[in-house]
């Protein structure tokens, strides 16, 4: 994987402790839109599951990732889909 997505494994893992974490680089399918780079890692998706997001709700679960990974979002990640679950949950 590229620098990009281990940055936000590595900022997820760190700020979350998830349970679970699935990242994927959808840039591929995103070839030639607004956004998308020659060499990917532009658009991608998370799955994370953590403690954390017990009680809250999916907008102020985005919003803590969102403030996480606020560094990436503000430059080379054009685009995040987020899936923000607590242990438990359905995926």
């Amino acid at each position: 994987m590229g620098a990009i997505f281990e940055t936000i494994h590595d900022k997820l893992t760190a700020v979350f402790s998830p349970t679970r974490l699935e990242i994927q680089d959808d840039s591929d399918r995103h070839a030639g839109h607004a956004g998308a780079t020659p060499g990917g890692e532009s658009h991608f998706n998370v799955l994370i599951e953590a403690q954390a997001f017990a009680g809250a709700s999916k907008v102020a679960r985005q919003r803590l990732i969102y403030k996480a990974l606020s560094d990436e979002l503000a430059g080379p990640v054009h685009a995040l889909s987020i899936k923000a679950l607590a242990p438990g949950e359905d995926s």
